[in-house]
């Protein structure tokens, strides 16, 4: 996966976990981050990575963003792989 898609899987990714508010209030609360930080930092790969991150705590979560994304499953680990910069996390 190249950086670019990786990129906007992950902002794709942001945008699915606050159309859910137990989820996106779920986040917020895990790590500490505010609505202002959602805009704010939604660019940042960093972040992008903790959303990611969050997201793959939950097998369901990552079955049903990827469902609704149309994407792999794995492409969600991919992305957070390649944002950052080779570390990887298992959703599984």
């Amino acid at each position: 996966m190249q950086h670019d898609s990786a990129h906007i899987l992950a902002i794709r990714s942001l945008g699915w976990l606050v159309s859910n508010e137990t989820l996106i209030d779920g986040f917020l609360a895990h790590t500490g981050a505010s609505q202002e930080d959602l805009r704010a930092q939604a660019g940042d790969p960093d972040f992008l990575c903790g959303v990611l991150d969050y997201l793959m705590l939950n097998d369901q979560w990552v079955l049903d963003c990827a469902a609704d994304l149309a994407v792999a499953p794995e492409d969600l680990a991919g992305a957070r792989t390649v944002l950052g910069r080779g570390d990887q996390r298992h959703w599984t």
